[in-house]
Formats: structure tokens, C-alpha cells, sequence
């Protein structure tokens, strides 16, 4: 069976081109052609495409808050972003919208066949200088790989107690422990930690983010 495609793009000469593209391909069929994201997710359930090619600078809603909704409302549909931006953000807001794919405009017939192809298929089609951007931007965004400073239960509590700026005799307090076994404590999670001072072990805590989150 031929891939259902819908075309959201509000340039009337661009819409016409990648159909014209993809109703050439016997791999392909057009189920809707749209020139907002309005039209097209008003029509979302009848036509239930298997990929959405979406332009990013649309009238009204931006094809990525667009493609957000029609992950939401679709687990068929994969969205290929066709744009002419590149920038950061563009690029990084639509990939975590739930885009699959995003090719930069102008887009050669092959080109745009096989992205198509790729998305039904599952994978991710990019443009090179995209591909590239997208493994900055991730390395950029994702935190560092959490390292297990094996640190008890107890030293746990220490070390939440630290963060939050309460000192010595507060902590002891607060754990019903006594002064010197905090001490104690306190030496392990230096240790362990691999620091010299309670601002070191508050720092690595928070940037590691090695305490649960409440």
C-alpha cells in the first residue's frame, strides 16, 4: 500500500511542488493538502495520514505547536519538518514537539521521496547541517551522566540537609544524631564525593543532581 501523505504549507507554489512530487511516486499518496495547521487538524482524524510534511512559519498556529497537537492525537502520524530556519531553537522546539524529521528548504524530488519513506519506516530524516545540529543541541541540553557515589541512606539526608544551608548542630538536630556522628558523615560524603568543603559537596549535589527530586 502506497504512503499517505499530508502537505501542510501555506506557500501555495511550495504546497504544489512537493505534490506534485509526491503524486509522481507510486510509493505515494496525497490524502490533503492544507495551507494552515487549523485546516489540517480539523481533518486530522478523517484523513490520518501516515506522514505530515509541516512548514514551521504558518498563518496562525506555527507548525510546532501544530505537530505537538498531532502527537497527542495521532500515534500513526510522523511529522517531517519542511523549513526554510535552521537556528537552535527552531530546530530543538521541533524535534521535542515530536518532530521525526526536519529537512531544510528547497528540496530536491529525491530528497523529499526519501525522507517520506524513512519516516514511515521509523527513522529520522534529517538535513545534514540538521543532523549535525541536532547532536549539539542534545549534548548541550541533556545532563551529564549521573555517577553513583555509592553515599548511604543517612549520608543522603546529610547531604539534602547541606543544600538547603542548615549547619552542623541544625543537622544533628534534625536527624537526632549527635555532633561528632555528623561529623562522621560529613567526612564519608567528602570522600565519596571527592571534595574538600561543604560548598564543593553543595555544588556537586545540585549540578549532579545526585538527591531525589521531592
Amino acid at each position: 500500500m502506497p504512503i499517505t501523505v499530508a502537505i501542510v504549507e501555506d506557500n501555495p507554489n511550495l504546497r504544489l511542488g512537493a505534490s506534485y512530487i509526491l503524486r509522481a511516486s507510486p510509493d505515494c499518496k496525497v490524502v490533503g493538502e492544507y495551507e494552515s495547521a487549523e485546516d489540517f487538524l480539523d481533518e486530522l482524524e478523517e484523513v490520518n495520514p501516515d506522514v505530515v510534511l509541516m512548514d514551521i512559519g504558518l498563518p496562525g498556529m506555527s507548525g510546532i505547536a501544530a505537530t505537538a497537537q498531532i502527537k497527542n492525537q495521532s500515534a500513526r502520524a510522523q511529522v517531517i519538518m519542511l523549513s526554510v530556519f535552521d537556528d537552535d531553537e527552531n530546530v530543538f522546539q521541533a524535534i521535542c514537539a515530536g518532530a521525526c524529521g526536519y529537512i531544510t528548504k528547497p528540496v530536491m524530488p529525491e530528497q523529499l521521496l526519501e525522507a517520506v519513506e524513512q519516516a514511515h519506516q521509523g527513522a529520522s530524516p534529517m538535513s545534514p547541517n540538521i543532523a549535525r545540529k541536532v547532536l549539539e543541541l542534545f549534548k548541550k541540553h541533556m545532563p551529564p551522566p549521573q555517577v553513583d557515589y555509592n553515599l548511604s541512606e543517612r549520608e543522603l539526608e546529610v547531604l539534602d540537609l547541606l543544600t538547603q544551608g542548615a549547619d552542623h548542630k541544625q543537622i544533628a538536630e534534625k536527624l537526632f544524631l549527635s555532633p561528632f556522628t555528623v561529623r562522621a558523615h560529613l567526612r564519608k560524603i567528602y570522600d565519596k564525593l571527592h571534595v574538600h568543603s561543604k560548598s564543593q559537596a553543595v555544588a556537586k549535589a545540585l549540578k549532579e543532581r545526585l538527591l531525589p527530586r521531592k
